[in-house]
């Protein structure tokens, strides 16, 4: 049976801009190393992609959630598309590519929760302007549009400058890490941006091993056009800057049954928190909570709470 929502104090609308993927999942009490094949794992399949995990995780927040996608002709887009339908996210501009599949993505995960992913694009790959420009209606009714790096940069900066020349508060999740420099034309039309370590240090160029350093890239990337930077320490927590004030918002402990989908769950309740008016430290609060949870369950989408049940959580 489907978990009900509870009402939140979130009225504006949210709009995701990303990928979807069907996430096949291997878990094994290590994730084999080059030339070496792990036997006794235990397979299962869940939906996934860092654009559909986000959007999964705002609706069951209790956002109201417009999804921007492109899916293959095939059961996992359709099923996909289901899927988001019976989440209450408003499906009307997911794209459908006629001739690549949908995305895939194979998950490795060890006895420690953690784990080693490889993603096969598929349809995502396609998403390209011109499908962003169809979806313009749905910018123009979003207040926060939050977007990842799981479709072409193309598209990454044509949405944000979009939405930034509209008036939207852009929050971009520079996931996974970047190959190459993020643009100056990008990072002018971002609101917020929310790095792991090794993204903070692709970015700006700076090694993050503590705080101190975390601080360090925050200014750079500050200073590089972003007026907010959140840089997630996994478990530890993460930290805030603000363009004037940094501050360190420790996490929760808890013991991982699987990493896969936390960080996109930290995002996705991030905008949630944002959305509801809440100040970016407490907002963060209550990602580092959101994201605490996730782990402590199994897979991606599955793992993502609902409402209820964050509100109710107890970590003592």
């Amino acid at each position: 049976m489907k978990k009900s929502k509870t009402n939140t104090k979130a009225s504006k609308q949210i709009l995701v801009v990303g990928s979807s993927n069907t996430d096949m999942v291997i878990n094994s009490k290590s994730i084999p190393r080059v030339g070496e094949t792990v036997l006794g794992g235990v397979f299962f399949m869940n939906p996934g992609g860092k654009g559909a995990n986000q959007a999964v995780t705002c609706a069951r927040l209790g956002g109201n959630v417009t999804f921007v996608c492109k899916t293959g002709n095939d059961i996992f887009g359709h099923q996909a598309q289901q899927q988001f339908e019976e989440e209450e996210i408003n499906t009307s501009y997911i794209f459908s590519d006629l001739k690549k599949p949908s995305g895939v993505a194979l998950i490795f995960v060890d006895e420690n929760g953690e784990n080693s992913i490889s993603v096969a694009s598929g349809s995502n790959s396609s998403l390209l302007p011109s499908d962003i420009l169809l979806a313009e209606a749905a910018i123009d009714k979003a207040d926060l549009v939050l977007i990842q790096l799981e479709i072409p940069m193309e598209s990454v900066e044509f949405a944000a400058k979009l939405a930034k020349e509209k008036g939207k508060l852009v929050i971009l999740n520079p996931a996974p890490a970047p190959n190459t420099p993020l643009s100056s034309d990008l990072l002018k039309n971002i609101y917020l941006i929310n790095p792991n370590e090794i993204e903070a240090e692709i970015i700006s160029g700076i090694k993050v091993i503590d705080t101190e350093t975390a601080i360090l890239a925050a200014k750079k990337i500050n200073e590089m056009g972003v007026a907010n930077v959140i840089i997630t320490l996994g478990g530890k927590g993460a930290l805030l800057f603000d363009g004037i004030n940094a501050e360190f918002i420790p996490g929760h402990k808890v013991k991982a049954m699987d990493s896969t989908g936390a960080g996109d769950c930290f995002s996705g309740a991030l905008v949630i928190a944002i959305s509801e008016g809440l100040s970016l430290p407490d907002a963060v609060q209550f990602a580092n909570k959101v994201a605490a949870i996730s782990v402590t369950k199994q897979g991606a989408q599955s793992s993502v709470p609902y409402r209820a049940e964050v509100d109710i959580y107890n970590f003592n």
